[in-house]
């Protein structure tokens, strides 16, 4: 345990922020990994739970949770899995 008190301070701070960006983090893997799920079965709510998805991983990205790199990088991914369930659909 520190005994310098900006240290103490310091401490404080970062365990308010990690207790923060963890909801936030966990938040966006779950809607990644619900995206995921739906396309892996055939249901009218796809589309709908990838665009979910996307927007949790950009607030993710607008908090400072995640790089923006990692974000572009799993939507890329979503986005190029979505395309290729629409074609099978048709």
């Amino acid at each position: 345990m520190a005994n310098i008190k900006s240290q103490i301070k310091r401490n404080r701070q970062n365990e308010k922020r990690r207790l923060r960006n963890r909801n936030v983090r966990g938040a966006a893997r779950t809607a990644d990994n619900a995206a995921r799920k739906a396309l892996t079965s055939e249901t009218p709510e796809t589309q709908q739970a990838v665009m979910q998805a996307i927007s949790a991983l950009d607030k993710a990205v607008v908090k400072g949770v995640l790089h923006k790199n990692t974000v572009a990088r799993r939507k890329s991914r979503l986005m190029k899995a979505l395309a290729s369930f629409s074609k099978k659909s048709e």
